[in-house]
């Protein structure tokens, strides 16, 4: 699920007139004065498409002119995507995000490629700036584009896997319920199929309607701004880089002590000097309420003997990763998680408990007939799981935000049908850009290929295969456009789109109905991804066939990857089940969607039924208020459909580090704005990306040795 973009922040503009390509040498920027300046004509408003592509290859196109696709780059940008790619898996399983990889893989190759020229006294060449726009297309496709179906889809088929009788969740491996061949190739697939789907689109969203994908414009001016030496661009790489090792320290006094040796450490340390270095999951360790005191009326553990327990991720979580988070996306959403969180776990989940609690049986054995339980108990009778039940409103509010978010965009759907084209004939650059052969000579097999998965694998009828390739096109039509209007790619919504279809086409079958929305979004989010690197390389001037190669490329280097991680990081069925398992928000909401579109919502307990009517309610009447009745200026005080929906689907201790986040993001700006709309964002997408690689990579090292020692 895609990161929307900061509230408290506003998206860099496209230069008018293209101005800012780097030089040559890259010894400086077009348009900042001093040696090699030059002008760039102004485009006419009514410029033809001709006109337009013409103008930029005259005037901006530096593909030419030096080193773009390199060895160099595109291993660079392979090896940095590896590793975004496992910390983006964790924060999907964690928060249900994944962060975009562009900038930092451009600050972080600025700055390792930097300190190589300095080992070997300056015998390395710099890397160009066209070489690092090709790096950060192959490190995007490898860290973001790749995973998005993995923790999603296969993560909500491994909990659905049935667990033999006499075993537990833990013995169902996830390397047996989906091998390896099966994940590396649908991964593969769709990754690539999504690169071959943006063929078409690039030409009439980036360089005829000139969409801004925002996000593109700011890798764009990250570069430029390291390019030319400037001493905000340098400052901002040396705080990203700090932020890194601070999340990274975090990491492992959070999760250090999985690994025997580091545990052993921190106690010497704590006999030795009395310091426990190791933090704590949760502060205060009991969580704010209990069942059974603290007010909430002890019939709530019934003929339990008085027995307190826990309501789970009910207290303060010191993770960086959650208050870095909160800094990103800023107020609006991180206090509308903080005010739902509190209505669920203050209000709702102990009523509920209390209502359970009246249906017991005397002798506690069971509940009465006909009565389903709303707040179950786990952790062998320890803990009331509060999110398993708030999922079905927060999915059911998110879900149809999303859906009517979308309708309101009907105008940029149309649009997404509707292309512009030139004059026909051979034109000089068209020999840089990507041709239509190109989409055919990939898609053809590539679509072949992932309905034989589909038919083979998820029982798909091999007709229904077909639609779901063909929505796959048209779903990435519109989250393109989405994605270069709001630069925010609407991965869920394209997902329970064809969820809404696949219930319709194979009524009462879970499988088909994951498999299509896992083909469909990773192939939408492919899509949106190459576009926004695209973006950024027509700003700079890249050679746009250079620029997909190296996106391609990135997909090898992405599956390659995240496949072997995702075992790592969730072996078995317990991670999504057990009492330390994952919030795993995202894949919950896929699993639960799936679930009442195919089985039913009468399986449910009354008050999640109630729960799912008023979460769906508040989902549409969100953004019709928003659009029809707020004024504009006065939109960012609006409740967040997604914060509401996600406080609902996470522990009350993630709500509120995302508020602590927010609010420290915010009292630094009114502290002293300029280094806050400076620091802000490379400090927490630092934090970020170090607690969640290290995290994961002691979590592999923990999987792996125990698969290898027992």
């Amino acid at each position: 699920m895609a990161t929307p973009p900061p509230d408290n922040q506003t998206p860099p503009t496209e230069p008018v007139g293209l101005p800012g390509q780097v030089h040559p040498d890259g010894s400086g920027v077009y348009g900042e004065g001093g040696a090699g300046e030059r002008e760039v004509p102004a485009l006419p408003e009514d410029a033809t498409p001709d006109q337009i592509d013409e103008h930029w290859y005259r005037h901006v196109y530096q593909g030419d002119k030096m080193p773009q696709l390199t060895v160099r780059a595109v291993l660079m940008g392979g090896v940095l995507g590896m590793l975004m790619s496992a910390s983006n898996l964790y924060t999907t399983l964690t928060i249900g995000w994944a962060f975009g990889v562009a900038i930092t893989a451009v600050v972080m190759s600025y700055v390792i490629w930097t300190l190589v020229r300095a080992v070997t006294f300056g015998r390395v060449s710099r890397m160009s700036v066209l070489e690092n726009v090709c790096m950060a297309s192959t490190a995007s496709a490898a860290g973001y584009s790749t995973g998005s179906s993995i923790a999603t889809m296969f993560g909500a088929l491994l909990m659905m896997a049935p667990v033999p009788e006499g075993a537990t969740p833990a013995d169902v491996k996830s390397w047996d319920v989906h091998p390896f061949w099966l994940l590396a190739s649908f991964t593969f697939v769709t990754g690539a199929l999504g690169c071959f789907l943006a063929i078409p689109m690039k030409r009439q969203m980036i360089n005829h309607e000139r969409l801004p994908f925002p996000t593109g414009i700011a890798a764009a001016e990250t570069l430029k701004s390291l390019y030319s030496q400037s001493r905000d661009a340098l400052h901002k790489a040396y705080v990203l880089v700090a932020g890194l090792i601070a999340g990274g320290i975090v990491a492992v006094l959070n999760t250090g002590s999985m690994l025997g040796f580091l545990n052993d450490a921190f106690d010497w340390i704590r006999r030795t000097i009395g310091l426990e270095l190791r933090l704590p999951g949760q502060v205060p360790a009991t969580g704010f309420l209990r069942a059974g005191s603290d007010g909430l009326t002890s019939a709530a553990v019934g003929a339990d003997g008085g027995r307190v327990r826990e309501l789970i991720g009910f207290g303060f979580n010191p993770s960086v990763l959650l208050i870095a988070a909160g800094m990103i996306v800023g107020l609006r959403v991180s206090l509308s998680m903080l005010v739902g969180g509190a209505l669920l776990y203050f209000f709702v989940a102990p009523g509920l408990i209390v209502q359970d609690a009246a249906h017991l049986l005397p002798d506690g054995s069971g509940f009465a007939e006909e009565y389903i339980e709303s707040i179950e108990i786990v952790g062998g009778g320890t803990v009331f799981h509060v999110y398993r039940w708030g999922l079905w409103g927060g999915t059911a509010l998110m879900v149809m935000a999303s859906l009517t978010a979308l309708a309101l965009q009907w105008k940029t759907i149309a649009r997404a049908f509707v292309r512009k084209g030139g004059a026909g004939g051979a034109r000089e650059w068209d020999r840089i850009e990507v041709p239509v052969s190109w989409m055919i000579a990939g898609m053809v097999p590539l679509g072949i290929v992932l309905v034989g998965l589909q038919v083979v694998a998820f029982q798909i009828a091999w007709w229904a295969g077909i639609i779901a390739v063909l929505m796959s096109f048209v779903l990435s039509l519109v989250a393109s456009r989405a994605t270069g209007e709001t630069d925010t790619t609407p991965t869920g919504a394209m997902g329970k789109v064809m969820q809404l279809l696949f219930a319709v086409l194979q009524p009462g079958h879970v499988v088909p109905n994951l498999a299509s929305a896992g083909a469909a979004a990773n192939s939408a989010t492919s899509s949106a991804d190459l576009l926004m690197d695209l973006k950024s390389g027509y700003l700079l001037g890249a050679n746009p066939r250079k620029q997909f190669l190296a996106q391609f490329i990135g997909v090898f280097f992405g599956t390659l990857v995240i496949v072997p991680v995702w075992y790592l990081l969730v072996p078995h069925q317990g991670k999504f089940v057990g009492v330390d398992a994952y919030a795993a928000p995202a894949t919950n909401q896929w699993f639960k969607v799936a679930e009442v579109l195919t089985k039913g919502i009468d399986q449910l307990p009354a008050s999640a039924q109630w729960s799912i009517f008023i979460g769906a309610m508040v989902g549409i009447l969100l953004p019709l208020v928003e659009r029809f009745a707020v004024p504009a200026r006065f939109r960012k005080f609006m409740p967040s459909a997604m914060g509401l929906g996600l406080s609902w689907m996470l522990p009350f201790a993630n709500a509120l580090a995302f508020a602590i986040g927010a609010v420290i993001a915010w009292v630094w700006s009114l502290v002293h704005k300029r280094s806050a709309e400076k620091f802000n964002v490379p400090l927490a997408s630092g934090l970020v990306a170090g607690e969640a690689l290290i995290a994961s990579i002691i979590i592999m090292a923990v999987t792996a040795t125990g698969l290898l020692f027992g």
